[in-house]
């Protein structure tokens, strides 16, 4: 389920998993590794320094060998339940940079990014993923693709 609310991309998805794994699939770098970014881009680097206040830094690879650096800082953590963070495009040494540094106009400096994990009765997770701040057109529908695709690859990950 997607639904689009000033600038913000809400998704919805059930993965045959428990919280914890989730929970560690975001928390991770080596977890995070295996599924960050859609279906044609690697992920050959991500460091997480998981606290309120400390930073991520994760690479996508596109098949074309063009690297993309994002980076974030924690805001809220609260554990197997929620994770709050700011998300920016960055340099590969976890400077935040203006998206017009790979290629795209009019797209804001920070983005928030956050997640919510339940538990459903027969053992697997609902989460919703809200990220917040995208410009209000063909980014939230990019968007949307590429964290459907990183999703399908978190699910096969977590079989």
């Amino acid at each position: 389920m997607t639904v689009h609310h000033n600038h913000e991309l809400v998704m919805t998805r059930i993965f045959d998993a428990p919280r914890e794994r989730l929970w560690q699939a975001w928390s991770e770098p080596e977890k995070l590794k295996k599924w960050w970014g859609p279906k044609v881009f690697s992920a050959p680097s991500s460091t997480i320094d998981f606290r309120v206040g400390g930073k991520y830094l994760h690479c996508m690879r596109a098949a074309d060998g063009k690297e993309y650096w994002s980076t974030g800082t924690y805001k809220e953590i609260k554990s197997l339940q929620r994770i709050v963070a700011t998300d920016s495009f960055a340099d590969q040494h976890g400077h935040v940079v203006p998206a017009s540094y790979y290629g795209m106009d009019n797209f804001p400096t920070e983005l928030q990014l956050s997640l919510e994990f339940n538990s459903t009765p027969d053992g697997k997770t609902h989460m919703t993923l809200r990220h917040r701040g995208l410009p209000n057109n063909d980014m939230i529908k990019q968007c949307k693709t590429g964290w459907s695709e990183s999703f399908d690859k978190l699910a096969a990950c977590l079989k």
